[in-house]
């Protein structure tokens, strides 16, 4: 079964990788994925109970739990113990800094006592962990672990009697730990707000008055109260009242909506003003802010290619320093002259303590944690880690017209009458033929003839839809053709209209032209702003696919300045020239698909990155798409490329910053120009640096 896991007492991203290996070569286990940045395991297992043995045989204190419906509490899965933490650290430099001013007095007692009282007391209290997990991880039978590499350093330093140094090093490992664990702990807390839209009530109307009950228990019918500054707990529909409507949580769009009666609220939304009275019209699994969290929380469980890269580097790199720092100790003094073990163990001892990958570990991670999370601030929802990656690299951007570019909302603008027809006659015609579809087209239709008053003649006898055509109906007294160009031909219908502007219906009855119906749709207010935008970005192609006319496709795109466009394609038709485009522009970088998420379906799931728009409570964009846009606005695309790349950046970064720290300071250590201190700077430093620059991204 699939599920999520809590993870406690796990505080190393070194050691998250190394569970997360173990348990993929187990029994049972289909997958198993640790983010070290969420403490969450996503495991897909057999046996949970199994699962838990397997982990503790690697971190014996670390302990899993199946993630509930409820939230978790702020301070749960955090580092614990921080001001215990402050008190150790303290005490540990105090007694150093005793052993520093004080050293010759204390070394020249008795067996020099009370110097090794004095360091050995220091040691322990700010090293008792390290030794701890050293001791856990030997008695396993491994020797490549931070910890292990740490206890090796500090002894060692001991051994050749440079104590002050071996304090101070495991104080300063210490401390760097200490503040690498409280930027990370922020950085999830941070994070986790994102999370905190989650209703945790609901004023279910009932018999005796409102009762509050869990927004999970109430059922798509049920009626609920939703007073001023409250949450909204459930999708719905407005019954009684009008407000203003606070959705940034959700879309990330600060100016609040204005709705009344009749309108569809979301989960998650603030109240700002008014009572509002409401149909709920899905289940709480169901609803926006159901699908907003689940698609926020798992979002990391799909890592990207470079975090995949430095986990298994991780695996070689850690051995490979150990290994040199073994010939660094041994084959100096054995064919060098004049050259002594205690200098060359000593420069070894600080190769291992600078080994320890975890600023790459701990930082990258984070880095894309962040970055999903500040996409989700601007209403963006990127399913993966590595789908940030591929928006970085996007440089060819194909878009759905209907809906996409355009506002979706078809409007009667025009009824041209031919061979006699009366313009209600054609309305009314053309409204039967439409009757039982849902095309935004056709639901203009027939919202004008209704508006005309022209409805229904009749019973439809025989229904026929000719795929990306139009419709054929047979009444008891009428044969209706309803549709494009394409159809009239079809038919053998003669008429003189074909090249007519815009989106249009054309009408025939009983094998005569009747006359065509033209229909308005509004381009977005942000579309020309969406292709600029794009081009700033440094996507070099933008194409234009849609299923409606040439002629329509011709405006649209000559408006937004927009060269390459089809028109008149059907769902296999986008997907053929969505191919042939791929084919051109393949060598040049990643290509996204943004369509509406339902007719687009096809071509969403052949793009490198599939952007569904406006899709907000649609299963079929929402399970389709990689990354879906929580407003209908085509600006949101080129911004989505711009964390994506944003992230990409800020992830590199560290990588390049910890991998030339690293190669300087064992360059230097091996050749005596940095000791314990420099060594310890160039782990603990460094990873506290990456760390920070990392959070960078949640501020996308």
């Amino acid at each position: 079964m699939k599920v999520k896991c809590d993870i406690r007492n796990l505080d190393c991203a070194n050691c998250a990788a190394k569970v997360e290996n173990h348990l993929r070569k187990q029994p049972g286990v289909r997958s198993a994925t640790i983010d070290f940045a969420a403490l969450t395991l996503h495991i897909d297992a057999d046996d949970l109970e199994a699962v838990q043995k397997e982990i503790q045989k690697v971190e014996p204190d670390v302990v899993i739990s199946v993630r509930g419906d409820k939230k978790r509490e702020d301070n749960e899965n955090e580092p614990a113990g921080f001001n215990g933490q402050i008190i150790t650290i303290a005490v540990a430099a105090v007694l150093f800094f005793v052993q520093l001013i004080f050293e010759k007095q204390l070394h020249d007692t008795p067996w020099s006592i009370a110097e090794y009282v004095v360091t050995f007391t220091a040691y322990l209290l700010s090293g008792w962990n390290v030794l701890a997990g050293a001791f856990r991880t030997l008695r396993k039978g491994r020797m490549f672990d931070e910890k292990v590499l740490m206890t090796i350093a500090t002894v060692g330093a001991i051994a050749i009697h440079a104590l002050s140094e071996a304090v101070g090093v495991m104080i300063f490992y210490k401390i760097g730990e200490f503040l690498q664990d409280l930027a990370v702990s922020r950085s999830r807390r941070s994070i986790r707000s994102l999370l905190e839209i989650r209703p945790d009530y609901a004023n279910l109307k009932a018999e005796n008055g409102l009762e509050r009950v869990d927004p999970a228990t109430v059922k798509p019918g049920d009626i609920i109260v939703v007073k001023a500054g409250e949450k909204i707990p459930l999708d719905g529909e407005i019954l009684e009242g009008s407000s203003q409507i606070n959705t940034a949580a959700l879309t990330g769009e600060s100016v609040p909506v204005s709705c009344t009666v009749g309108d569809t609220v979301m989960a998650g939304s603030i109240n700002a003003n008014g009572l509002l009275t409401i149909r709920v019209t899905k289940t709480f699994s169901e609803s926006s802010i159901s699908k907003i969290l689940d698609l926020v929380e798992n979002a990391t469980a799909k890592k990207a290619k470079t975090e995949q890269f430095i986990t298994r580097f991780a695996q070689w790199y850690t051995p490979g320093v150990v290994v040199l720092a073994l010939a660094v100790a041994v084959l100096p003094p054995l064919f060098l002259d004049g050259q002594t073990f205690s200098t060359w163990v000593y420069r070894a001892l600080v190769l291992l303590v600078i080994s320890c990958p975890c600023a790459l570990m701990v930082s990258i991670p984070l880095g894309y944690f962040g970055g999903i999370g500040g996409a989700s601030r601007r209403g963006i929802l990127v399913k993966g880690s590595n789908f940030l990656d591929v928006l970085a690299s996007v440089k060819s951007v194909v878009f759905d017209k209907t809906g996409t570019l355009t506002e979706g909302v078809f409007l009667v603008q025009e009824v041209v009458q031919k061979n006699g027809y009366e313009a209600s006659d054609i309305l009314r015609f053309a409204a039967i033929a439409e009757a039982h579809s849902n095309h935004p087209i056709a639901l203009s239709i027939v919202a004008a003839a209704k508006q005309n008053g022209s409805v229904g003649i009749g019973d439809v006898l025989d229904h026929q839809e000719i795929p990306g055509q139009g419709v054929i109906v047979q009444t008891a007294s009428h044969r209706i053709c309803v549709g494009n160009d394409a159809l009239m031909h079809r038919e053998n219908i003669e008429h003189n209209s074909c090249e007519a502007e815009g989106t249009v219906v054309f009408v025939a009855v009983d094998g005569a032209f009747a006359g065509y119906i033209r229909i308005g749709d509004t381009i977005k207010s942000d579309a020309q702003e969406a292709i600029e935008n794009l081009r700033m970005e440094g996507v070099h192609t933008v194409v234009m696919l849609t299923g409606d006319n040439e002629s329509s496709a011709k405006t649209v795109a000559n408006t937004l300045g927009i060269s390459d466009y089809r028109g008149g394609l059907l769902p296999e038709g986008k997907v053929k020239h969505f191919e042939s485009i791929c084919e051109e522009n393949r060598h040049k970088g990643g290509i996204a698909f943004v369509g509406d998420g339902i007719n687009d379906a096809p071509v969403l799931a052949r793009a490198d990155v599939g952007i569904a728009m406006g899709a907000l409570g649609s299963d079929a964009a929402i399970e389709t798409a990689d990354v879906v846009l929580m407003t209908d606005h085509p600006s949101k695309v080129a911004e989505a490329i711009c964390i994506g790349k944003r992230t990409r950046a800020i992830v590199w970064q560290n990588i390049v910053f910890a991998l030339t720290v690293k190669a300087v300071f064992l360059t230097f250590g091996a050749f005596g120009l940095a000791g314990m201190w420099e060594a310890v700077f160039a782990d603990m430093g460094t990873a506290l640096i990456a760390v920070l620059n990392a959070s960078r991204a949640l501020k996308s």
